[in-house]
């Protein structure tokens, strides 16, 4: 049986008798061996190049893992533009995560003052579909491929992922409930002066942890327990890490069918089945749940009409969390014509993250939200020429050494109530909380 270490040293000696032509970019694909047992997130976290990326379907039909880049770009029309010179290879894919809005300078983001997302071309690409692991190398051209060569030679073995041995020494929120009320309630009177229809507020989380938190250990956790979500995890470098576990998929784009979502509406999920399902038929026959997640179908309804042949929205159905309960509508779309970066621009920031009218809430943020998203509400994914997948940077953690900084947040209308929507943002900010706090995490999981 051959092991993962010994399939890399055949990749790197078949790549050391390679020619590559000039000026071009080579995508091999090697085929693992079925009898292969890749761990594919202990082994990106065994690694010591950067950046990493993890991904995790929430379908559970599709897992990957990235590692060091050969290409970056800080928006997606550049990627974009570079895929379309890559004919020969449309399989390829450019993977990362694009911001709420251009970065801040400060302590997060230093290195990306004033860009638009963190996009590579990864060097090397694990991807697991079709119940098969496919590695992808990428290699510029001849004079890169030394370069390739001994980047393999580096990769280290397999280490299994520690549990978490970290908790939580201090918390503190911003804004604290006080401030919340009062924003909260100066929003309603907006809404209700008909200033806007919702707007999306924010909070932030900032842990202090009695010790440096592995991200890894924290997403493999989070992957645990927090079902029908996408799992992502962009690690800057070593100290820097991006996380999520969200629900919500921005898009997914196959040629010019394009597949997205409005998940709007919340609600307290339980453990005992009686109580989650009255909760639940409580979800779906809310006015205030139901106005809320309409307001979010029209919005991309309208954003995407006029690069639409044909526009489809389906009933309302409940997805399932370990803490909450969120009421969904599927739209699917025809488009005219297929471009990544024009879909990113319409559905980002989608009503459910920012509000409606979009202009007007993002302003209103920008004014009186005392955090910067950076990174969150933000999305995450890849995109390719054929096919491509965001998702919405939700349930996020920012880790950086021993802090790690929660975002979670609440779509305010015109008849919210500031104490319920602060326990909402709680209820939200759970699903990665209480994995730092031993009691809760072993009788949940």
């Amino acid at each position: 049986m051959v092991n993962i270490t010994e399939f890399m040293a055949s990749v790197h000696q078949f790549l050391s008798e390679r020619q590559i032509d000039a000026g071009s970019v080579r995508q091999y694909e090697f085929p693992l061996p079925a009898d292969i047992t890749f761990p594919a997130l202990d082994w990106l976290a065994s690694q010591q190049f950067y950046p990493q990326f993890y991904w995790y379907h929430r379908d559970g039909h599709e897992e990957a893992v990235l590692l060091d880049e050969v290409k970056h770009f800080s928006n997606i029309a550049d990627a974009e533009q570079f895929l379309q010179q890559q004919t020969a290879t449309p399989t390829m894919r450019i993977w990362g995560l694009n911001a709420w809005q251009p970065l801040p300078d400060n302590e997060y983001y230093a290195d990306f003052v004033g860009d638009d997302s963190y996009l590579f071309l990864p060097r090397i690409e694990f991807r697991h579909c079709q119940e098969k692991w496919i590695l992808a190398i990428n290699i510029i051209d001849q004079q890169d491929l030394p370069q390739a060569l001994q980047f393999l030679s580096k990769l280290q073995s397999v280490k299994p992922i520690l549990p978490i041995n970290s908790r939580i020494k201090r918390i503190q929120h911003l804004p604290e409930y006080q401030q919340w009320h009062d924003l909260t309630t100066q929003a309603v009177e907006l809404i209700n002066s008909g200033v806007m229809d919702k707007v999306v507020i924010a909070r932030q989380t900032d842990i202090q942890l009695t010790k440096p938190l592995n991200p890894a250990s924290l997403l493999s956790a989070s992957k645990a327990v927090n079902g029908q979500c996408y799992h992502f995890m962009m690690s800057f470098n070593a100290q820097h890490t991006f996380l999520s576990s969200t629900p919500e998929r921005l898009y997914y784009r196959k040629f010019q069918q394009l597949y997205t979502e409005a998940l709007a509406g919340t609600v307290v999920n339980s453990s005992d089945p009686i109580v989650r399902k009255t909760n639940s038929d409580w979800l779906m026959h809310d006015d205030k749940n139901q106005h809320e997640n309409l307001l979010v179908v029209e919005d991309i309804c309208q954003r995407l009409h006029n690069n639409s042949e044909k526009i489809d929205v389906s009933p309302p159905d409940i997805i399932l969390l370990r803490k909450i309960q969120h009421l969904r509508r599927l739209i699917h779309v025809t488009l005219h014509h297929a471009s990544d970066s024009d879909c990113l621009y319409r559905l980002q920031p989608t009503a459910a993250v920012a509000g409606v009218p979009r202009k007007i809430a993002k302003h209103f943020l920008q004014q009186n939200e005392p955090i910067c998203r950076g990174w969150y509400a933000g999305s995450a994914g890849y995109l390719s020429l054929n096919r491509s997948e965001f998702v919405v940077s939700l349930r996020c953690a920012h880790i950086n050494y021993d802090h790690l900084r929660l975002y979670a947040g609440a779509g305010i209308v015109n008849d919210s109530d500031p104490r319920q929507e602060w326990l909402e943002v709680e209820n939200k900010a759970a699903g990665l909380q209480t994995l730092l706090n031993r009691e809760i995490f072993c009788c949940e999981s």
